[in-house]
Order: structure tokens, then C-alpha cells, then sequence
């Protein structure tokens, strides 16, 4: 069994970690795109472009299904990218977690790049599962390229920029970046208002790993045997997990139960 991610860069770390948990005995592909890195502040048709570009890479490596594990590109390119590569190779977008964050009643904010934000898809996904919930979409200019850039001062900034953007009385966070669940806790530690109960925060990684292997048939088994290999594709070059991958707690547990090939 071959799993493969992609995004714009390292936001694919965690539910490539998720998909690793559930099935250890899977090889995964990781392509990301350095070179074109960021996308969020890239036109619709450029993000389309970059990412059959990264998915046409990991295609290369015949991999049973792919997750696109980033939310900008799922957001403006799913239909694209299903055209190009469905039924052949199966496709898992990822899209911000509205539905289950909605449910528990809100207030919700949800963080996410400026392309995603007040974007078409995610407005249909508010009005289609928030309707009657506050809403507050709450747009994290730079957040996703410190992130990849593993750079801690810019983390710091960019997530107390939108923390004081986002409404006091929020009891749930949606990450509608992939990236940002890397640092899920600081953002946490940022909004949670001492005098509120704890703050609720939704990512997507368990929940898209868990549907690629639905789509192809296969149940999860954390206790299969791993004898597996780890491809990374940057821009298209393979490569060893960067630096900065290894700055994260599942860039490191990758590296440790899957020799990179």
C-alpha cells in the first residue's frame, strides 16, 4: 500500500503522522513545493497550476491515493485536480472542519490563509453547517510561511496578530490551514482567555487520513508490522526531510519509523 500527501510545503507533517499511526505498514510519498511556497497569497489559476504540478510528482510514485493535505489548494483546485487525476488515483481534499466545530454551538472562529478566507467554498461550508452559530473568520496573513520556515519569532507574531483579531468570547477554533496545526498549542496558549472555558480546536489530519483509507477499501491497523519507506518530493525533487520538518514533533516521528528513501 502506497499513501501519498502534498501541499504547498510541511502542513502535509500531520496527517502524514496520522496516516503513519493508523497504518504503519504503508509507504507514504510526501510532495511539497518549496519553490512556489507560499500559496495562499497566489491567484486561484497559480495555485491550480502549482498544485497538479506537486500532484503530478507524487502521481510519478504510483501511490494508491492522494491527500491533498492543504486547504488553500483543496479550496480552489479539488475540481481541477479530480478531472486530471479520478478515477485513476483517487483524491482527499481538505477542507476547513465547519461541520463539527459548528456543532458543538459556537462562537467559532476559524483561522486560515487570506485565500481561504471569505473565499466561496468556505462561506458555502459556513452557511451550509454554521447557519445560526457566530461565526468569525479570522484571516492569518503570513502564519503558514513562518510555519514552514520553521521561524519562531514570525510564529509568535503572526498568531498574536490574529489572536487580537479574533472575538473574546470564541469556545472553538477551526485551523482551516494545515500548517497551523504544527503549532496548534501556541495558538491555543494565544487565545484562550483565562476567565472562559478551555478552548475547543478543530484540525482535519486525523479525519482525512482515516477517509483516504476508506476510499481505497482498507481498515486502519496501528499494530501491522512497519517495514515501510518515506519518498519526499520538493518541487518535484526527492530529497530528504528538511530541517525544518524535523523542528516538529511529527516531522521528527516520521523520520523515526520510516527511513527515507
Amino acid at each position: 500500500m502506497k499513501i501519498a500527501l502534498m501541499d504547498s510545503g510541511i502542513g502535509l507533517l500531520p496527517a502524514a503522522a496520522a496516516v503513519r499511526r493508523l497504518r504503519p505498514d504503508a509507504d507514504l510519498v510526501l510532495s511539497w513545493d518549496p519553490d512556489g511556497m507560499p500559496w495562499g497569497p497566489r491567484t486561484p489559476e497559480d495555485i491550480t497550476e502549482r498544485a497538479i504540478a506537486v500532484a503530478e510528482a507524487a502521481a510519478a510514485h504510483e501511490p494508491d491515493v492522494l491527500i491533498v493535505a492543504c486547504n488553500t489548494a483543496s479550496v480552489h483546485s479539488l475540481p481541477a485536480m479530480r478531472a486530471r487525476f479520478e478515477p485513476r488515483l483517487p483524491i482527499i481534499g481538505t477542507v476547513p472542519a465547519i461541520k463539527p466545530a459548528a456543532a458543538g454551538g459556537g462562537p467559532v472562529a476559524i483561522w486560515a490563509t487570506p485565500a481561504t478566507t471569505g473565499s466561496a467554498y468556505q462561506r458555502g461550508l459556513i452557511e451550509r453547517f454554521a447557519d445560526g452559530v457566530a461565526v468569525a473568520e479570522v484571516a492569518c496573513p503570513g502564519l503558514a510561511d513562518a510555519v514552514h520556515h520553521a521561524d519562531d519569532a514570525a510564529i509568535d507574531a503572526a498568531i498574536a496578530s490574529a489572536a487580537a483579531r479574533t472575538p473574546d468570547d470564541v469556545t472553538t477554533l477551526v485551523l482551516g490551514c494545515t500548517n497551523y496545526e504544527l503549532v496548534a498549542e501556541r495558538i491555543r496558549a494565544a487565545v484562550q482567555r483565562p476567565d472562559r472555558p478551555p478552548l475547543v480546536l478543530h484540525g482535519t489530519a486525523g479525519a482525512v487520513a482515516a477517509q483516504a483509507l476508506r476510499r481505497i477499501g482498507v481498515d486502519p491497523a496501528p499494530r501491522a508490522a512497519a517495514d515501510t519507506t518515506l519518498t519526499v518530493l520538493l518541487s518535484g525533487r526527492e530529497a530528504a526531510l528538511p530541517d525544518t520538518a524535523l523542528s516538529y514533533d511529527e516531522g521528527r516521528f516520521l523520520r523515526a519509523v520510516s527511513p527515507v528513501r
